[in-house]
């Protein structure tokens, strides 16, 4: 059997095998996209390997819900997505013969190892760009094909794994790299993933066409980003049928004469407006749709169908992210659609509140508190959106704040990879920070979380402040 990731085929072999020692296992899984579809790729390699399982989810795999799991009686443990950071707790319950844990992680390990520990970070790749957590869980999964007597193949699950990727903001000029490549070709292979070049933007498959481009913020557009009338009147200039039945066209829609058109125009409008030449190559980019999935859909889309994924588990409705995940397009989907509706009013809202409060500056830093304004759930995304945006400096990292419950706040910390490259790492940050005020966290070098006391915002912003003017001097 060929590997998807060279680099990681022995220890995903071992894992497997222990997997497959188990009588039954406990699956627990993070809540973003990269966690719901790690949580489908592992659960629907356990079942087609013939291996009896339980599926949990948590937000944060913390001192409490490691407790809990080993309160199971579940002897094996398999964490997708998460596991990793939390490895000096994990490594204590197993000394303690409490479960055997199994991680198919790509965050940050901590210092305590395990011997079933799949991840990157372990191997010399880069969990945060080159192999998410579902990533790291389809190679799981692939090595349990070699498990199977009956032919199993398991690469129809990466088009969950591209998902995952996407989903964890791992495109890097313009498309995904260093290990997801292979799973991507492997995809391809089986035909359930498709790649293309494109225009870069969010909503080609769903949002009608003056929506698509006035939204398209991330290259930023004099005259048609965010102008709903001068998007009108650029569409109207180029020549484009806005409508066909009386519905809006989307950019799906479209022949490819016609995206060729609007994709030069584009192009020619941001040249003449004087938009830099490396921000106008971030209109075009690799393109990742499910050949499998109907047109039109969210779920085509590897970038919309992340986004549906992020509005049920951030709104305590995990089970119907896995359900639309492992293939439920009934009750399910139509539920997730409902959620999304909610989420995308909640992010618009919450991205409103902050350019209309402003961020507080510090030397290296700049933050903001929501309170209770904004879940914490969606806090990170929140934080990742406001970034560009009117009065935040992308060039500063920027940490966002919200209430999780009486006693503790969620705080979520993202950079850029033009920061990463010049030193920073926000999982140090995360770590050093949280523990230095009584909390704790972890994550990326670009983008990290972390759970702190009340009242102990304003230390923590101190002290990563002190991190962040170090790393980046």
């Amino acid at each position: 059997m060929s590997a998807p990731v060279p680099e990681l085929r022995e220890r995903a072999t071992a894992c497997a095998d222990r997997l497959c020692d188990a009588d039954e296992v406990l699956l627990a899984s993070h809540i973003d996209a990269d966690g719901l579809t790690s949580a489908a790729i592992a659960s629907s390699a356990l079942a087609r390997a013939g291996i009896p399982f339980e599926t949990v989810f948590s937000k944060q795999l913390d001192v409490e819900e490691i407790a809990s799991i080993a309160a199971t009686e579940y002897e094996t443990v398999l964490f997708t997505d998460f596991g990793s950071g939390q490895l000096d707790i994990i490594a204590e319950h197993e000394s303690a013969g409490d479960f055997t844990p199994v991680i198919a992680d790509h965050h940050q390990p901590a210092d305590a190892d395990t011997k079933f520990h799949l991840n990157p970070l372990l191997f010399g790749l880069d969990g945060s760009s080159e192999l998410s957590g579902a990533g790291a869980s389809y190679v799981l999964a692939r090595a349990l094909e070699s498990e199977n007597t009956d032919n199993t193949d398991n690469r129809d699950l990466a088009a969950l794994a591209v998902v995952g990727a996407v989903g964890d903001m791992q495109i890097s000029d313009g498309e995904l790299v260093g290990a997801n490549i292979g799973i991507v070709e492997e995809g391809i292979e089986a035909g359930v993933v498709e790649t293309g070049t494109d225009l870069a933007l969010y909503g080609k498959q769903t949002r009608p066409l003056p929506k698509l481009l006035e939204y398209a913020t991330d290259v930023y557009i004099p005259g048609i980003s965010n102008n709903k009338n001068g998007v009108l009147r650029f569409l109207d200039g180029v020549g484009i049928d806005l409508m066909e039945n009386g519905d809006w066209r989307r950019w799906v829609d479209l022949t490819d004469e016609e995206r060729q058109i609007v994709a030069s125009a584009l192009v020619k409008r941001a040249m003449r407006k004087g938009v830099p030449a490396a921000k106008i190559e971030g209109l075009v980019g690799t393109s990742y749709t499910l050949a499998a999935e109907e047109k039109g859909t969210e779920l085509r889309d590897v970038s919309e169908f992340s986004t549906l994924l992020n509005a049920t588990a951030r709104y305590e409705r995990a089970d119907v992210g896995l359900a639309v995940c492992l293939g439920d397009r009934g009750d399910a989907l139509e539920r997730a659609r409902t959620l999304l509706t909610n989420h995308r009013r909640n992010l618009s809202e919450a991205i409103n509140w902050v350019q209309t409060e402003g961020v507080t500056r510090e030397e290296n830093v700049q933050w903001f508190h929501a309170e209770d304004r904004v879940r914490e759930t969606i806090v990170g995304i929140v934080a990742g959106m406001a970034v560009g945006a009117d009065g935040i400096d992308r060039g500063t990292p920027i940490f966002a704040f919200a209430d999780k419950n009486e006693d503790e706040v969620k705080v979520s910390g993202r950079g850029t990879p033009g920061l990463t490259r010049e030193g920073l790492d926000l999982s140090v940050v995360m770590k050093e920070a949280s523990r230095a005020v009584g909390g704790d966290g972890g994550g990326h070098n670009v983008a990290a979380g972390a759970t702190v006391p009340k009242g102990t915002e304003s230390a923590f912003i101190e002290r990563a402040d002190e991190i962040v003017g170090e790393q980046l001097e």
